[in-house]
Order: C-alpha cells, then sequence, then structure tokens
C-alpha cells in the first residue's frame, strides 16, 4: 500500500520507520502548518515517520488551502469564558462532525500502519485546538489502542458518551496556554475528568502567558512523553 498523500518527514536516520506520529491541524488551517514541528520531534524520534493530513473539508472561512475537520459555527470563546457552566454542552454539539471526520482520519491511520507495517502501539496522534478533540474523539474509539495522545490547546467533544464508546486507552499528554483566547483553559480539566473518569492515563501541562498555540517548555514535554511510549 502506498503511503498517504499528506505533507510528510521520513526518519531522521534515514532507515525504515520503526514509528509514526501523525499531526493534526487546527481549524482553517492545513497539513502544511504542523509538518513545521517535524524537525523538532526528529531530534528526539529519530526513528520515527511524521505524517501532517489535510483535514476532509474545506474551511468554511473561506481562506485558500484552508480545512477544517468539521464545522465551527457559532462557536463563541468569549461566551464560554462567560458562562464557563456551558462548556460540556457547546463540545458536545460537535459530537455529530466529530463522527464524521473520524472515518477520514481512522483510514489515515490504518493506511499509515499498513504502509509502513506497524502495529497500532507504535503510532502516536499530535492534536492542535480542533486537531485535538479529533485525536481525542477517534483515538479513544479505535479497538488497537495507540501509543499515545497528545492534545495541544483543545477540548473533547462528545464527553458524556465516551463511557458507552470508549474501546481502547492510550496515555494521553494534554498541554494548554492559561490565555488561550480560542479554546479556554478550563477545557483542560474537563477533558482529564472525562479521561478520569474512563481510567485513561493522563498527564496535564499549563503554560502561563501562552495563548493559542505551542511553545519550548510544551513541545520538551511532549516529545519527551512520545520518547517513553514510542521507544
Amino acid at each position: 500500500m502506498s503511503a498517504p498523500a499528506s505533507p510528510t518527514l521520513a526518519p531522521a536516520q534515514g532507515s525504515a520507520a520503526e514509528s509514526a506520529v501523525i499531526f493534526l491541524h487546527g481549524y482553517g488551517s492545513n497539513g502544511d502548518d504542523l509538518i513545521g514541528l517535524a524537525p523538532f520531534f526528529a531530534q528526539t524520534l529519530p526513528k520515527t515517520v511524521f505524517y501532517s493530513p489535510n483535514a476532509p473539508e474545506p474551511w468554511e472561512g473561506g481562506f485558500f488551502g484552508g480545512r477544517q475537520w468539521f464545522t465551527l459555527a457559532g462557536y463563541d470563546p468569549e461566551a464560554l469564558r462567560r458562562q464557563a457552566g456551558h462548556m460540556k454542552g457547546v463540545y458536545d454539539r460537535m459530537f455529530e462532525g466529530a463522527v464524521k471526520a473520524s472515518a477520514f482520519l481512522n483510514t489515515y491511520i490504518d493506511q499509515t500502519m499498513a504502509h509502513h507495517k506497524l502495529p497500532a502501539s507504535k503510532v502516536a496522534l499530535i492534536g492542535f485546538s480542533q486537531g485535538t478533540m479529533m485525536a481525542l474523539h477517534a483515538g479513544l474509539r479505535r479497538a488497537e489502542s495507540l501509543a499515545a495522545i497528545v492534545g495541544f490547546s483543545g477540548a473533547m467533544v462528545g464527553a458524556s458518551k465516551l463511557a458507552a464508546e470508549i474501546k481502547s486507552r492510550p496515555p494521553v499528554l494534554l498541554v494548554h496556554g492559561e490565555d488561550d483566547p480560542v479554546v479556554p483553559v478550563e477545557a483542560l480539566p474537563e477533558i482529564e475528568k472525562a479521561l478520569k473518569a474512563n481510567n485513561v492515563p493522563c498527564d496535564a501541562l499549563t503554560i502561563p502567558g501562552l495563548q493559542h498555540g505551542i511553545e519550548q517548555t510544551g513541545a520538551l514535554r511532549a516529545a519527551a512523553f512520545l520518547k517513553s511510549k514510542l521507544s
């Protein structure tokens, strides 16, 4: 089977891949964005191949080349900050979009595993923002456990349905900026709560002063986490 079509970085050592990391970009971005992080992670994971697929839908915001995993029409982070108690309901309403997009994502993961002849235990997901929503949604519902999930600046959709649908429990690392204006940092403890309730191992890190992005402290923590799960 041929490799999935997407921005890719081959293993730094030039040998056959012994593991794979799949980046899942945020709303309105595309695969060219997060693949820029691959050289950093390759320093820690020299035998890993990195992929960064484009989400299946054109971005509804209209920017040429932008993609989305599902619609965020009506999403209002300012309202969430004012009424944090509504957060779970807001993210739960995104559930059907995540279900639809997960068919694409699971096929992509399966193709990556088949092409490199890798077991699920040698594949990890790194999501950012909406990509974190997808990583958590799909990764916890796959029959065979992935090696790990890293989620930057994200949230969980359909948390109330997880207990009935969870099939595997890969370890999760969550990283979130304390000053995030797009996905309020209050989303992080909601993810932790859902994961703990479903016996999913989870570590979390908040970054003071960070807005909606990835910086060195979080990236270093993620690289060490992935090395411990993929080596």
